[in-house]
């Protein structure tokens, strides 16, 4: 059983030869406060997922690094675009079952399973490596073994019950936007607080953001909670997103000293996990 390594088509592009360039010409589109909103949406929206951008191919560092701020916009979109088959498939069957995995499948298919094989690559590295090498190499390796299986059988399972869960009580659709969001606000956080741990890959040619940009999407993906369902359940999401991120962070420190992309995709799909957790249990309060 083999799992795809190429965890972006783009990744490839983010390795141009002015790679490290620290101050990139702004973009000539729509700025703000000197951010250019459009191109750096197309371009994290190229980063986390499948879908298909024209004209954005300047992936240096500076650029990915600058484009974080955007990424729970991306998760609002691609969460927003699952929602339409998911929506149909549940009308049709008026089963919430169906409409959790159909909503999961959409998903995945729209970012490629990129979250997924990090934390796939992530369980084989950390539970199968005797040594920091060993545990890097293993996350290089394109095949997926016991331990990747069961974190995936595992995540999927519980997303899907989580889901349904939040269908019961009518907040479903909710739960998977606030998952979107929040799991994507926090992946930059380890991107500056964490050293990569390779000297190339995407957790090393993504860049290192400010922290200026990394508080702009915290702030984003925020508010977007809190309109969504209000400050109770937001206080809940905000906890919770900490917590998997303090956790994936330190998991990745004691065993290979640093993140990679792998890390990153993993620090997302465990901290949609515990979203979905803090959104359940106080979901009654929306």
């Amino acid at each position: 059983m083999t799992a795809s390594k190429d965890h972006n088509q783009n990744e490839t592009n983010m390795q141009s030869s002015d790679g490290g360039a620290e101050n990139p010409p702004e973009d000539s589109t729509f700025v703000v406060g000197k951010i250019p909103v459009v191109s750096d949406f197309f371009r994290a929206l190229v980063l986390l997922s499948r879908v298909p951008v024209f004209r954005i191919n300047d992936f240096r560092p500076a650029l990915i690094a600058r484009s974080v701020w955007c990424w729970p916009l991306v998760g609002l979109f691609l969460a927003g675009i699952a929602l339409i088959p998911a929506q149909l498939a549940a009308y049709l069957t008026e089963s919430a079952v169906v409409f959790a995995i159909v909503a999961v499948l959409a998903l995945v298919l729209l970012t490629g399973a990129m979250h997924e094989d990090g934390l796939a690559d992530c369980a084989d590295g950390f539970g199968g490596g005797l040594d920091r090498a060993r545990k890097l190499e293993i996350m290089r390796d394109s095949r997926i073994g016991t331990y990747g299986v069961v974190a995936l059988v595992l995540c999927l399972g519980l997303r899907i019950a989580l889901l349904v869960r939040a269908a019961d009580a009518g907040q479903a659709v909710m739960l998977l936007l606030v998952m979107a969001v929040a799991s994507r606000g926090v992946m930059p956080v380890l991107m500056t607080v964490l050293s990569p741990a390779r000297d190339n890959g995407l957790g090393k040619n993504a860049g290192q953001p400010k922290w200026r940009h990394v508080m702009l999407g915290v702030a984003i993906a925020i508010a977007i909670v809190w309109l969504l369902s209000g400050p109770v359940v937001m206080a809940s999401v905000v906890v919770a997103a900490m917590l998997a991120t303090a956790l994936m962070g330190g998991i990745a420190r004691w065993q290979i000293g640093g993140q990679t992309g792998d890390v990153l995709g993993a620090t997302q799909m465990v901290a949609e996990l515990f979203v979905a957790i803090g959104f359940v249990a106080t979901m009654g309060n929306i």
